[in-house]
Formats: structure tokens, sequence, C-alpha cells
């Protein structure tokens, strides 16, 4: 039998426990979501490789805006020629009187041989206009390629047809054959043979020639994401809804598209970077005095045995950058694509 003291005992735990609240081990926690972009920059940060990379093209970028301000700090420019004006800088062959090229604490770098000119304000600038034309020729050719597939795949029918078909006949181009053979039939179209060529003549025609032939590519990759989105639920729920096609590409289909336009994007960069300098390297590029990375290859290869220093320079921050922007484009891969462990 319960004693009347155990039963007492008892009410009054009872009383104690209504009045104190007990927490529930079975009430939710408030979560907070995460949106795709806070996950790829989650991951992101975490990979070291992609950071370290990130930060060396942002380098370069800085440098090539800060060009002219470095240029005044350093009291050269990359147009005078230094040795043209003391006959001390160059030998009786033209080459860098001093070693290593003529480095010393007033050239950095060194002198290029025969006109004398600064080399690192080569550099500085021959970066500024790679890296400029480059970039403004990639978001063509992005904007381009996106645009194409973004259509075929989801009108299909006669419309995919015949971008398809345009897009083989312009993939079976030469490209760099065309693009040497192309290059000074456009300038010539807008200036006259007896004039000097412009340097953003120059300019626009690189960017047309590689828009012309490089947002294929991208293209064949948009229009395969969008053949398998248009069969989306929510594509069909659009449909069903009465939203427009352009609506839809906007609303529905683009968002779905930022990861292989991004990642497609950084890979495009450093190979136009490359296509620029080769034009200036074969001669049908920007021509002097623009400063170029690609003129500087080549003057460097016909100097090469005489002054190796002058390509060392130049040759280096073209591996740098080509290479971390690779490295990047990996990164953003890997951080965009949730099955990767990184």
């Amino acid at each position: 039998m319960t004693s009347p003291i155990e039963i007492e005992g008892a009410e009054a735990s009872t009383e104690v426990d209504e009045q104190t609240p007990q927490k529930s081990s079975d009430a939710p926690e408030k979560l907070e979501g995460r949106s795709p972009g806070q996950l790829m920059w989650r991951r992101f940060k975490r990979d070291r490789t992609g950071v370290v990379s990130a930060y060396v093209v942002l380098f370069f970028f800085l440098i090539a805006a800060l060009a002219p301000l470095i240029s005044k700090l350093y009291g050269k420019n990359p147009y005078t020629l230094y040795g043209q004006d003391d006959p001390l800088l160059l030998n009786d062959f033209n080459m860098p009187a001093g070693p290593n090229g003529g480095i010393t604490s007033e050239y950095w770098f060194g002198i290029e041989p025969t006109l004398g000119r600064d080399v690192f304000t080569q550099l500085l600038y021959g970066m500024r206009t790679s890296l400029y034309t480059a970039f403004a020729a990639t978001v063509a050719m992005v904007f381009m390629g996106v645009l194409i597939g973004l259509f075929g795949g989801y009108f299909g029918g006669k419309v995919d047809y015949w971008l398809g078909r345009l897009t083989d006949f312009l993939l079976a181009f030469p490209q760099q054959l065309f693009m040497i053979a192309s290059m000074p039939v456009i300038t010539a179209v807008f200036v006259a043979p007896d004039e000097e060529t412009p340097t953003y003549i120059h300019a626009l025609a690189i960017i047309g020639v590689l828009w012309f032939l490089g947002w294929m590519g991208l293209a064949r990759l948009i229009r395969a994401v969008t053949l398998s989105l248009r069969e989306r639920e929510f594509v069909e729920a659009a449909k069903v809804a009465g939203a427009s096609p352009w609506r839809i590409i906007r609303k529905e289909l683009l968002p779905n598209l930022v990861t292989p336009i991004l990642v497609q994007g950084t890979y495009m960069l450093p190979s136009t970077i490359l296509s620029v300098a080769f034009l200036s390297f074969v001669g049908v590029g920007y021509t002097e005095p623009t400063p170029d990375w690609g003129r500087m290859f080549a003057i460097g290869s016909d100097i090469y045995e005489q002054d190796p220093v002058y390509m060392f320079f130049p040759g280096v921050a073209m591996v740098i950058f080509v290479v971390a922007f690779n490295l990047l484009g990996d990164s953003v891969r890997d951080a965009f694509d949730p099955k990767t462990g990184r």
C-alpha cells in the first residue's frame, strides 16, 4: 500500500512539474536555408587552390587597370625610346649594354633591344591591351553562344536544325588560318591603304574575328542543357500558366544555365588571351607602337639568342596567368557541383 506521505510527495511533484515549463526534445529547431550561390561560395572558400588562383587573376587585372598610375610612379612609359636618347644603354649591335638585358635599379626589367624602350612598362601596358581585348571578345562570344544555344534548344524543330547547321559550318573553318587571312581584309575595309590604321580599328577587328569563330562550343553546350531543361516540370507548368516563350527563357531557363555559362566562360578567357597574343605574334593583330603581349613574344623570338632575358618576364607572366585562370575554372566547376567532396 502507498503511504499518505508518498501520495502527498507525488502530488507536490506534479504541481512543480505543471508550474515548471518543460523543453520538448521533439520541438523543431529553426533552420536557415542557403541559396545555391551561398553553397557555391562556401565550397569555393574551402578550396585553397581556387582562392589563390582567384587572387592571382585579380592581381593581374588590377595591375592592368592601374598600368597608367604605376607607369607614372615608376617614371617611365612604354613609348619613349630611352636607348636612342642615351647611347650608353645600347651597344654597337643595338643590344642592351648592361648585363641581363640591361636590368638596373632604373630599368627594373631591362630595356628593349634596338629601340631601347622600357620592358617593365611595355609588359604592364601589354597585359592591359591583351586582357581587355580578350575580356571584350569573351563577353561577346558568351552572349552569342548562350543566345544561339537557348533558341535552338528551346524551340527545336527547324530553328534548331538551321542553327545547328550554322554552328557546324563555322566549326569547319580553320580558325587560325581564317584569322590570319581575314584581319588585313577587315582593317582595309575601314582604313585607306595610304593611312595608318588606328588602334581601335585593330581592337574591333580582333574582337570581331574572335567572336565570329569562338561561340560555337558554348552554343552546343547550352543547347544540350536546354534540351533537358525544357522537359522539366517547372517549364511545363510555366507553359500551362500561359507564360510567353521569352518569359520562360528569361525566368525559368536562364537561371538554371548560370553554372555552365560561368564555368565555360572561365575556360574561354585564357584561351582567348592566347589567341589575341597569337594574332599579334604573326603580325596581323596589334602593331607598333601599341604595347601587346604577342608583339613582345615576336620581338623576343628574333633576339632570344642575343638577349634571352627579354622574353623571360612576358613569358613567365603569361604562363602564371593562364595556369591560374585554368585552375580557377576547375575550382568554380567543383564549387558548383554538389557531388564533389571538396
